[in-house]
């Protein structure tokens, strides 16, 4: 109980930095679009298209916390954490589509180069980097969600992108050198991609149902085989429900069943030293073969669950 509230108490607090980083967002995005009307610059109107995918992604991840927060019923026993993983995959995809649109938008301005009317272009970003700046230090806190990361990486993203849009604008006000603005934006577009593509893999390992990334799984196998009465350990199975909630099962072979729980309270301080809280360990008769009844009645007991 005191995990799942935990687990409430971190949701409440990610949503809120959500609101408050999507409020900031959201108003700048309307003062961003005005702007690039106003001053005819197509570098804020590009901006401002990747501003409108941060407040996209900031509703998806803030929608994922709110989902994610439903308590567990008989249709999905681990509840609906996994929501937050599918808004991280989400939020990855949409920076790829931004990022690959960011390089097409600077191959199609070498071919026609827009005028730029930098004083105003150069007002707005330096505004927006503000925004993005208070944006990114609320949003930081929770290391384990990836879909706090993935919110965080949109606006982190963003951030560059108005970074960018300020040297250039500096650059072609003092130098007339417009084709800075497209090699910029394809320099932003190479920088998100990397990092787009780790937060993606790591949403789609868990998805996977892959072993956490970082686990060791050959050191936690030997660690088990080491526990005084344990044999052989097969059919183990590491897994992450969510960002930093990883469980295991696994069957512990042993040759006579132990007459108290010490060989599962050493299996789980192993389990744990390896940063896995939820696990289910089964004991099994070595000497027991399948179908012999009287190993099937002896086996029903040592099944044990620990969390």
């Amino acid at each position: 109980m005191s995990g799942e509230h935990n687990h409430s108490h971190t949701g409440n607090a990610n949503a809120k930095r959500l609101t408050i980083a999507l409020c900031l967002t959201g108003s700048f995005l309307i003062a961003e679009v005005v702007g690039g009307i106003m001053t005819g610059s197509l570098a804020l109107l590009s901006d401002a298209a990747h501003m409108l995918t941060d407040v996209m992604a900031l509703v998806i991840a803030l929608f994922a916390i709110k989902i994610g927060s439903r308590p567990a019923d008989m249709r999905r026993t681990y509840g609906y954490r996994r929501f937050e993983i599918l808004a991280a995959a989400l939020n990855a995809a949409v920076l790829f589509l931004v990022a690959f649109y960011i390089m097409y938008e600077a191959w199609q301005r070498f071919q026609n180069p827009p005028p730029i009317a930098t004083t105003g272009m150069l007002i707005i970003a330096v505004i927006g980097l503000v925004v993005n700046l208070i944006s990114m230090r609320v949003l930081q806190g929770d290391g384990d969600s990836l879909n706090m990361k993935a919110a965080y990486m949109e606006v982190f993203s963003d951030m560059i992108g108005s970074l960018g849009v300020i040297i250039a604008a500096l650059i072609i006000k003092f130098t007339g050198w417009w084709q800075v603005d497209p090699i910029l934006a394809v320099l932003i577009g190479l920088w998100v991609l990397p990092r787009t593509w780790k937060l993606l893999s790591e949403s789609l390992n868990i998805l996977l149902e892959g072993v956490p990334t970082g686990l060791e799984m050959q050191k936690l196998l030997d660690d088990l085989q080491l526990i005084p009465g344990v044999t052989g350990v097969h059919d183990l199975h590491v897994w992450s429900v969510t960002s930093g909630q990883h469980s295991l099962t696994a069957h512990l072979m042993v040759e006579t069943y132990p007459s108290d729980s010490v060989l599962l309270m050493k299996a789980r301080e192993v389990a744990k030293a390896h940063g896995i809280e939820h696990t289910n360990f089964q004991i099994e008769i070595e000497s027991c073969m399948p179908g012999d009844n009287a190993c099937a009645l002896q086996g029903a007991a040592p099944h044990r669950h620990e969390h």
